[in-house]
């Protein structure tokens, strides 16, 4: 019986030779790629791809404006003057040691106090006031355009001015003041003053003073500045021709730049 020929398939030596890669790995019991005939298969993975770190890029700063600025400039101008006037302050008061002066009123003369025939009162005073300087090192120079005046429950009957002068350190001043005026339409005021009086035996008045100075600070002569002398006063009587008693006096002091 003649043997059957096998036919067996020819390889294609001009092929390239291809390596057979097992759907199983060796020691597996199924595929990467999910079993076929189970029904199971599991997807491709994603291929690789290279992520880029974002950065996020700052908001673009908004620009101050012009008035902003300004108005930040002026701000820090004012602080540093205020720093340094007190600072400056500081110095001259560890130097000079600065005080105020004191102001008394000694004695009150009225030379008329006599009502007219068209009701207008006629007020002359003279006025003796004693100005102290206790500094050791501040001189003060009294400029011209003061002015000083007799009040009466609000009605001034006469005033005048101190003289300009100079008042060295540690130096006491006596002052004579003529003062006069003429208030009109004053026999009601007339009238308070003597029934005041008889009631409680005195009158009190007011003494108000404003006088432009300047401060001299060792050789320095600083700007001008307004001393305010207020001084209440009670006197015995307001008679012409006559030294009225003083029975209590009291003054405050103040200055104005």
């Amino acid at each position: 019986m003649a043997d059957h020929q096998r036919i067996h398939p020819a390889r294609d030596v001009e092929a390239p030779a291809t390596a057979e890669v097992p759907l199983v790995p060796h020691g597996a019991t199924k595929s990467h790629y999910g079993d076929p005939a189970a029904g199971t298969t599991e997807p491709y993975p994603a291929p690789f791809r290279r992520t880029i770190p974002m950065t996020q890029s700052k908001p673009p700063k908004k620009r101050r404006s012009c008035l902003c600025r300004f108005l930040c400039w002026i701000i820090s101008l004012i602080t540093f003057l205020i720093i340094a006037v007190a600072i400056a302050g500081g110095i001259l008061y560890l130097v000079f040691r600065p005080k105020l002066p004191k102001y008394t009123v000694d004695k009150l003369q009225i030379t008329q106090f006599n009502m007219g025939n068209d009701q207008s009162l006629s007020a002359t005073f003279d006025v003796t006031i004693t100005a102290r300087n206790p500094n050791k090192k501040i001189g003060i120079y009294y400029e011209s355009g003061s002015r000083i005046s007799v009040w009466y429950e609000g009605t001034k009957l006469s005033e005048g001015a101190l003289p300009k002068f100079y008042q060295g350190h540690r130096n006491t001043t006596l002052l004579v003041v003529a003062l006069s005026g003429q208030t009109q339409n004053a026999s009601g005021l007339l009238g308070s003053v003597q029934e005041q009086q008889q009631q409680i035996g005195y009158i009190p008045i007011l003494l108000r003073v404003r006088q432009p100075v300047r401060i001299k600070l060792g050789k320095l002569k600083l700007f001008k500045v307004k001393f305010l002398v207020r001084c209440n006063l009670d006197v015995d009587s307001l008679s012409p021709n006559n030294n009225i008693r003083i029975r209590n006096s009291s003054c405050k002091f103040r200055f104005r730049l």
